[in-house]
């Protein structure tokens, strides 16, 4: 892919990057529109989540796994498929099985069930042998209280039990945990995380347009972002470097 480059625009990091990553929320599109997209923004992807049980479901997913590889994409098994098979006792079975089915990474999660951070850990721990871990924090419960401090407290555990980022729950509305209903950020969740940890550990859900230029502004363009639609990467990009309305620099 050749890129233009009469312009001046922010410094991106290049794969493979430790910060500046785009992560994928794939809920179910063909793997021919996959193939398309990949064809377009491979560059700027680096973390594709088979979102929910899509993936158990998914009767191509062999034929994702290995278009993403080839374009240096990292797929991701969806937390909430993990938090179903911890219900049933066979968390160990989902490992193994996301392992042959040769995931690179899995998220774990406790925002769906009641799961206690105990076995969180213990699961992080587990997977962290044989993937590389996305832990998220926060719930995807509406009604569930937000308290900033146990999300800082979380996050930090999460990674000294192995995780290799911390994801801040939004959900694919964008409308809980990390936001409040109306869409706007929760501020004192941000500062909160941001206290404990490095940007570059932290991966922030922002669905939106209004919330990705949010995190832009507030920590650059190479803040992690994720559950972004597969169809909405080039626009994340140019908003990422100013070649969008909401992030333009004006200079004359």
């Amino acid at each position: 892919m050749v890129v233009p480059s009469f312009l001046d625009l922010p410094e991106r990091t290049g794969k493979p990057r430790e910060a500046g990553l785009t992560h994928v929320f794939d809920d179910g599109i063909p793997v021919g529109l996959a193939r398309d997209v990949l064809a377009a923004a491979a560059p700027w992807v680096d973390v594709w989540k088979f979102a929910f049980g899509t993936a158990y479901l998914d009767p191509t997913l062999s034929a994702k796994l290995a278009l993403l590889a080839d374009h240096d994409v990292l797929a991701c098994a969806g937390g909430t498929l993990l938090e179903v098979a911890w219900t049933q006792d066979k968390a160990s079975d989902y490992l193994a099985w996301a392992a042959n089915a040769g995931f690179p990474l899995v998220e774990v999660s406790d925002g769906a069930t009641n799961m206690p951070r105990t076995e969180k850990l213990r699961i992080i721990e587990a997977a962290a042998d044989r993937f590389t871990v996305l832990a998220e924090v926060g719930s995807k419960d509406p009604a569930a209280p937000v308290n900033p401090e146990v999300w800082a407290k979380d996050a930090v555990a999460d990674l000294d039990a192995g995780a290799r980022w911390v994801i801040a729950e939004a959900r694919e509305s964008g409308t809980v945990g990390l936001y409040h209903p109306d869409g706007s950020v929760h501020e004192a969740v941000v500062s909160a995380l941001l206290e404990v940890l490095e940007p570059a550990a932290l991966i922030f859900e922002a669905p939106r347009r209004a919330q990705q230029a949010w995190f832009i502004h507030r920590l650059g363009p190479n803040a992690n972002l994720a559950n972004i639609a597969p169809t909405g990467l080039l626009a994340l990009e140019a908003l990422r470097v100013g070649l969008r309305a909401d992030t333009v620099r004006h200079r004359r």
